[in-house]
């Protein structure tokens, strides 16, 4: 199965120059959790996570609406092509520990977003034998949620 087949091709996207408290705004009524962020056009440039958003504005003494996207966003972008198998989808999102993928074309520009959620529901299977395998998804969900190791361990026998 392709990404294209899974992916919400309407995502909802966030603009560089706009604030945190816009971004929030954005997910709320998108009902999603992160934000490909854009500029000249719909080149993809960042992504930004709902958890992004709280961290930040708890962290800075500064209204989410003083806070610029570009300043909080997280400029590695790992993405997926429209063309690519689902697997190699799911193998990026192993790899870095993440939920979503703007999914870009050659150009960099953004065509959807391919989430965690998109291949859950597709996997399912509607009684039929399961489109994506689930040993995948369960991969991919136990590397994402799997807690870093603690670099420095408590000695707690005083």
């Amino acid at each position: 199965m392709k990404v294209k087949d899974v992916m919400t091709t309407d995502a909802k996207t966030i603009w560089i120059t706009e604030s945190l408290a816009d971004a929030a705004k954005e997910m709320w009524e998108g009902d999603c959790g992160a934000l490909p962020i854009i500029k000249d056009g719909r080149k993809v440039v960042g992504m930004i996570t709902d958890r992004d958003i709280c961290m930040a504005s708890a962290m800075r003494d500064r209204n989410p609406s003083a806070i610029s996207v570009e300043e909080v966003m997280n400029s590695t972008v790992y993405a997926a092509k429209a063309e690519e198998n689902v697997e190699q989808a799911l193998q990026t999102m192993r790899e870095h520990k993440i939920r979503r993928l703007p999914v870009l074309n050659s150009e960099g520009e953004l065509q959807g977003i391919v989430s965690m959620n998109d291949i859950v529901l597709s996997a399912k299977g509607n009684g039929k034998k399961p489109r994506i395998d689930y040993t995948d998804v369960v991969k991919t969900y136990q590397a994402i949620c799997e807690h870093p190791v603690p670099m420095v361990q408590v000695n707690t026998a005083d």
